[in-house]
């Protein structure tokens, strides 16, 4: 079976970003970070941001996982930095709609991450996909806890 050469596009964009990460590493002055894990695949992801004025300054990931978490890791870098928590969750609302097969106009906000769509066909690989997002969901719903008990 051939690839057309849009899916071969796709999957080298992937590979792409999962050999090569974007954002890739440590934070020294994270102000905030967590820890997740797809205990279904052994994928573990910390994410570290920095976090200023409601607005993601900067963000990092680190962990071990699959191909396909590593991807999705890397393109949400990239779609969520300099984005405010209120872009940032909305984003991460489009891309998990995104990966169940439920697309939308808003798909180009994602930046490389709206290729990861036919992942819906794959249920097994939505967790991989959706790590690195959920992540960033539950460190931004802490922060702004946090900042409500301030």
């Amino acid at each position: 079976m051939a690839l057309s050469r849009l899916d071969h596009l796709y999957r080298q964009v992937i590979l792409d970003h999962s050999s090569h990460p974007h954002h890739h590493g440590t934070l020294e002055q994270a102000t905030d970070q967590i820890e997740l894990n797809n205990p279904t695949c052994g994928d573990v992801i910390q994410l570290q941001l920095i976090l200023e004025e409601d607005r993601i300054n900067d963000i990092r990931f680190s962990g071990s996982g699959c191909t396909i978490s590593t991807a999705s890791a890397s393109m949400m870098t990239d779609a969520v930095i300099g984005k405010t928590t209120t872009e940032a969750l909305a984003l991460a609302e489009q891309f998990s709609l995104l990966v169940q097969g439920k697309e939308n106009e808003e798909m180009e906000d994602l930046g490389d991450a709206a290729i990861l769509s036919g992942v819906s066909k794959f249920p097994a690989r939505i967790r991989c996909a959706t790590l690195a997002w959920k992540g960033l969901e539950k460190a931004l719903s802490e922060a702004r806890k946090e900042q409500d008990n301030e």
